[in-house]
């Protein structure tokens, strides 16, 4: 599980994967990401920038937030918001170094489950904000800093003792129908993959996600362990497993042969109820924005 996070196997295998700058996150950051006691408030940005769309202010509507006098509400102070000004400068930095849009990683989860509240509907980010954004929104993140090993037989430990963020350069032409899932069990790759990623990697079961660029280039993406919390995709745990027990040396090549049937995952799904798609209410800007984005990826992938 541990060669899995990011920061342990990205240096060795930096010269075939997706250019990445890792940061070490200090551990008010991993408690703000974790506290849900209160409001949910993002950072506040040095920058001044907010990921959040900004709603149309209605006069109309202050009504149903007037506190009554002699209430327990005017009492309350409203809760600051968190602030992490030398992490955010870092982070600038190498947003900047990166090309100017990266997306971002955990040490082992990707916030793809919150890819919804992006206006961009994907995982890019070209600030802080954004990016606090995402993390604080996703269930995947949340497991890793609670959960990540639960699955584990020798398990020691509840977390890691820290934690990292893993900025990665933003790819506008990557398309989802080019990445690949690769099952390697006792050093035997039983999944499916169209060339082998030099390198070698500490354990012996485990999975690893591969890119294919339009050259016939292989970009190594990620690695997870072998089981426990990693999704097998078009298998199941079992097929793989049946496989293992029947001694079969021959490798399995799953694909949807229908471009229509790449598409984001259920976890990736936006609350219908979550919703106020009015004028004015900042999420229908957040729509047409969604929709001129998913028009560009369209027209770039014909």
């Amino acid at each position: 599980m541990n060669r899995c996070q990011i920061q342990e196997w990205y240096p060795n295998f930096k010269s075939c994967s997706i250019k990445t700058t890792i940061h070490e996150l200090p551990e008010s950051f991993v408690q703000y990401l974790l506290d849900d006691s209160g409001p949910f408030l993002l950072p506040l940005s040095i920058t001044n920038y907010d990921a959040l769309p900004n709603r149309v202010h209605k006069p109309e509507e202050e009504e149903d937030f007037v506190a009554v006098e002699g209430s327990g509400d005017e009492a309350e102070e409203p809760v600051p918001p968190p602030s992490f000004p030398e992490l955010e400068m870092e982070i600038k930095a190498s947003i900047e170094s990166l090309g100017g849009a990266i997306f971002p990683k955990l040490n082992w989860s990707a916030p793809k489950d919150s890819a919804w509240i992006s206006s961009t509907g994907n995982l890019k980010c070209t600030s802080f904000s954004e990016i606090a954004l995402l993390l604080r929104s996703s269930d995947s993140v949340i497991h890793d800093l609670y959960h990540a090993y639960d699955s584990c037989t020798d398990k020691t430990a509840s977390r890691p003792s820290s934690f990292f963020l893993a900025l990665r350069k933003w790819y506008p032409s990557l398309k989802p129908e080019m990445e690949f899932r690769c099952f390697v069990h006792h050093k035997l790759l039983v999944g499916i993959c169209q060339r082998e990623v030099k390198g070698n990697f500490g354990s012996e079961s485990y999975t690893f996600d591969v890119y294919v660029t339009k050259d016939g280039r292989v970009k190594l993406l990620d690695f997870n362990p072998w089981g426990a919390s990693t999704l097998p995709l078009m298998f199941t745990w079992d097929e793989l497993e049946e496989k293992l027990r029947e001694g079969g040396n021959e490798l399995e090549f799953r694909i949807v042969e229908s471009r229509c049937g790449i598409r984001p995952g259920l976890k990736t799904a936006v609350p219908y109820d979550y919703l106020d798609t009015s004028q004015g209410s900042g999420w229908d800007q957040f729509l047409r924005n969604a929709d001129e984005e998913l028009r560009w990826q369209t027209s770039a992938g014909a």
